[in-house]
């Protein structure tokens, strides 16, 4: 009976991904849509998308990772720091496949899209070999949802890391993505000056940042604190105590320097 609900479960999930919209009935607005998790290189894959008039105006294919010192992945294939140009057939770096990806859902207006075979990979987007399935999921799932409410912010990703390394060796590091104003997403980790470490997150994760709290390891709270400040919208509206800590959220006793690490990486932002 378990495994008859799980995988009653699984195939609602899949119908859901890939459901069809109907873009006429999708009001004005900025959509949002990310992976539920980190995938095994670390990324994370997101949609944003701007509706006007029942028409696609305005997409972004981007992705956001859990490793050290990592800035959205537009920016990191920008910036050569990324990779894929090696490998593409048509020697382009992920950057230039995503925008290609984006501009053809523009051009053609099919958020509907499937001409992809089970790699996720089309022909029939020019300029982009890689594979595109998620992003076209992400993009239904986007539409699916609510729009984004405004927020005083300007949109984009934004990064920050601590200028020194603390006493025990690690200094914290936000990215933020911003949409219509609002933070919609947080990845709030850190670095370490020890040769061979990996991020904060990764390294929580694994067990060799071990801090044996009572609410849970680092990654665990902070993913807490992380939640909070994008239902919010605004770190600004949490409420953060002399001592550095916070009482508004709910299983997090760690200091709660997201917030402060947020503000900084916004002031970008005004």
């Amino acid at each position: 009976m378990k495994r008859i609900f799980i995988l009653f479960f699984l195939v609602i999930a899949a119908l859901s991904l890939n459901a069809q919209v109907s873009l006429g009935s999708v009001k004005d607005g900025y959509y949002f849509a990310q992976e539920d998790a980190f995938a095994s290189d670390g990324w994370k894959s997101q949609a944003v998308l701007k509706v006007s008039g029942g028409k696609i105006v305005e997409a972004t294919w981007n992705g956001v990772s859990n490793a050290a010192y990592a800035r959205d992945k537009l920016s990191q294939a920008a910036a050569g720091r990324y990779g894929m140009v090696k490998a593409s057939k048509i020697k382009a770096e992920w950057d230039a496949q995503a925008k290609a990806t984006a501009a053809h859902l523009i051009s053609t207006q099919d958020a509907n899209f499937s001409k992809y075979g089970k790699d996720g990979k089309t022909d029939a987007i020019s300029g982009a070999t890689m594979a595109v399935a998620e992003f076209y999921e992400l993009v239904r799932k986007a539409l699916a949802g609510q729009s984004v409410a405004k927020g005083p912010y300007k949109d984009g990703w934004y990064y920050y890391e601590q200028p020194e390394f603390d006493k025990s060796g690690w200094k914290e590091t936000v990215l933020v993505t911003v949409v219509n104003g609002s933070v919609v997403d947080l990845v709030w980790n850190g670095v370490s000056n020890k040769a061979g470490s990996k991020s904060k997150i990764l390294e929580s994760i694994s067990g060799k940042y071990k801090m044996g709290a009572k609410n849970g390891e680092w990654h665990v709270q902070a993913a807490r604190l992380s939640a909070a400040i994008v239902e919010a919208g605004d770190p600004a509206k949490i409420a953060v105590k002399k001592d550095g800590k916070t009482d508004a959220v709910s299983g997090v006793s760690i200091s709660a320097g997201a917030v402060a690490l947020c503000l900084e990486a916004l002031k970008a932002a005004k």
